[in-house]
């Protein structure tokens, strides 16, 4: 792949994804009154979910890319608590009130991941343990926010077909959205002599992963908040237990050392002080900025260690 074409790839992916966030924001808020649910609920479940994550994650455990295949638990969830939402926070602060009881499972959440790290490689039966941790955390939080947020529901619109087709039209153009974007990136980066680990825990996450900056920024810029912190909250349970839960049952991985004592540590901290700021109701600028800082001392100690 020539340089010009993956430039080209990536910025044509990029645009699509600005594009199709605003038609799935539209969707999921009007599909959230069609169904009398919270926005949250719809964000949390329909965009939390990322085929592309998935896909990869098992793929690259299958064919043997260690790296890679926790690079989309780790690295990936680590990008989106510091880098989606601190720049979607420095751009356009994200102010909302979430039950504790959903904060503590978000702090729980990469805690528990650790059950899948025990004896240096991921067993099917910790995989298992996951799933159903993550089954048990997302009815907890949909239940939760049901009754939290009912209240906000709009009216359903006149047309159902309406909103239905929204959501579905635009996760499926931010899917390949996504797959532009990561293409484009894989040959941009193939210039360059990249360290497993960093290719692995940075640059296929950041690729991945770059347009939740769009689906965390375009919703709080709209007034949509809810829908911001249901994604958020949506990917991180994704990302990190049904994610790692669905590579460890399927194609189980050794885990490398530098998992255990940088990436698990990295992503339990940032996501506690993420935690920590959702618990006064926002995350603001300055907030923002300090994820953004973490993330990038996060790159400088995996540049250092290869």
């Amino acid at each position: 792949m020539s340089g010009l074409l993956a430039l080209g790839a990536f910025a044509l992916g990029v645009v699509i994804v600005v594009w199709s966030t605003e038609m799935l924001v539209d969707g999921m808020v009007g599909l959230a009154a069609l169904l009398r649910a919270a926005p949250f609920v719809i964000a949390g479940v329909f965009s939390g979910l990322e085929a592309e994550n998935v896909a990869v994650g098992v793929v690259a455990a299958r064919d043997g890319h260690t790296e890679i295949a926790l690079g989309t638990v780790f690295g990936g969830a680590s990008f989106v608590m510091c880098v989606a939402l601190g720049l979607a926070a420095v751009l356009f602060p994200l102010r909302v009130r979430l039950p504790r009881g959903i904060l503590l499972v978000v702090a729980a959440t990469p805690v528990f991941a650790g059950i899948a790290l025990i004896g240096g490689h991921t067993s099917r039966a910790a995989g298992a343990a996951l799933l159903a941790a993550f089954a048990a955390a997302m009815t907890y939080v949909v239940l939760a926010m049901r009754n939290q947020l009912d209240r906000n529901v709009d009216e359903p619109p006149a047309r159902w077909w309406r909103p239905v087709g929204l959501t579905v039209a635009g996760l499926i153009v931010i899917t390949a959205g996504a797959e532009l974007i990561g293409y484009g990136a894989d040959g941009i980066v193939r210039q360059f002599a990249f360290p497993a680990t960093v290719m692995g825990m940075i640059v296929t996450p950041a690729a991945i992963e770059a347009e939740e900056v769009i689906r965390q920024a375009v919703p709080s810029k709209r007034g949509h908040h809810d829908v911001a912190a249901g994604n958020l909250i949506g990917t991180l349970l994704y990302f990190v237990l049904f994610n790692l839960g669905l590579i460890a049952v399927v194609a189980p991985v050794v885990v490398p050392r530098q998992v255990i004592t940088l990436d698990w540590p990295f992503l339990i901290a940032v996501t506690w002080l993420a935690t920590a700021f959702l618990w006064r109701g926002q995350v603001s600028r300055w907030q923002g900025a300090i994820l953004l800082a973490a993330y990038a001392a996060y790159v400088t100690a995996h540049v250092l260690a290869a």
